[in-house]
């Protein structure tokens, strides 16, 4: 099972359209928590995407609860983005399957999402800066999870 980028509660359409354009590129599943703060059908959702979301396979969960059932059945760990991080990205440890989890640009994840999550992951950055925006982090973090398992395609596999 690969890698799944999952968005938690996303505000920012071109923000989601991009990161989901980055599952696609790199052959990592998505999922997204609903509610999102606009339509999955958006316009600006669907260009920031382009057609590379016709390239992938997006897990919708009406709920954070509906999302952790469905985590449960598949036994994957949960990693979350955050600031409030435990260990930075290169030193945590990933595992092919598990499900590296971003925030709401505007207010992260409640603390109980805080609890579910196996892990905390942060990108180190200068001190006195608040956060890169949520799709840089989701780019770093999901590259040193692929360098670390191995996981990036194939370029046998590429046009």
């Amino acid at each position: 099972m690969p890698l799944t980028l999952a968005l938690f509660q996303p505000d920012i359409p071109q923000n989601a359209g991009t990161m989901l354009r980055l599952c696609a590129c790199l052959g990592v599943k998505a999922a997204i928590i609903e509610p999102a703060a606009f339509p999955v059908s958006d316009r600006a959702f669907r260009r920031a995407g382009m057609d590379y979301l016709d390239h992938l396979t997006i897990d919708r969960h009406v709920s954070f609860p509906a999302f952790e059932a469905w985590r449960a059945a598949s036994g994957q760990r949960l990693v979350l983005l955050t600031t409030k991080g435990a260990v930075s990205l290169s030193g945590h440890a990933f595992q092919p399957d598990d499900i590296l989890m971003v925030g709401r640009e505007s207010a992260g994840v409640p603390d109980a999402v805080h609890a579910a999550a196996d892990a905390r992951v942060f990108v180190p950055m200068r001190p006195g800066l608040r956060s890169l925006n949520v799709a840089v982090a989701a780019a770093m973090v999901l590259g040193e999870a692929l360098r670390q398992t191995d996981g990036f395609p194939s370029t046998a596999d590429s046009p």
